[in-house]
């Protein structure tokens, strides 16, 4: 069984947050960026990669993410701020 992302998206530093699971971390982010898929990101322009984290398999993941959901924003915005004080980016650290 292959691996898994849990990851927040935001459009920008404490703006709106969207938390998703993948297991193609580059593709999912490229669409949240290029606004491929109709939704809440497009909507919301949310396409910096502020926060993910690596599960060694997709069912680990998407537990991880749906915890992650339930979470006040407060929480989240630690994590983010915990792992990317400034809120950078993390796309270009993909490659």
């Amino acid at each position: 069984m292959a691996g898994g992302w849990v990851y927040i998206v935001t459009n920008r530093r404490n703006g709106t947050l969207y938390t998703g699971v993948t297991a193609d971390i580059v593709r999912r982010v490229y669409e949240h960026r290029t606004g491929t898929i109709d939704g809440f990101t497009k909507r919301y322009g949310l396409k910096r990669l502020a926060w993910l984290e690596w599960h060694e398999d997709i069912v680990s993941a998407i537990h991880r993410e749906k915890n992650v959901k339930d979470w006040p924003r407060a929480w989240k915005v630690r994590l983010i701020q915990d792992a990317n004080p400034d809120w950078d980016d993390l796309y270009e650290t993909l490659f």
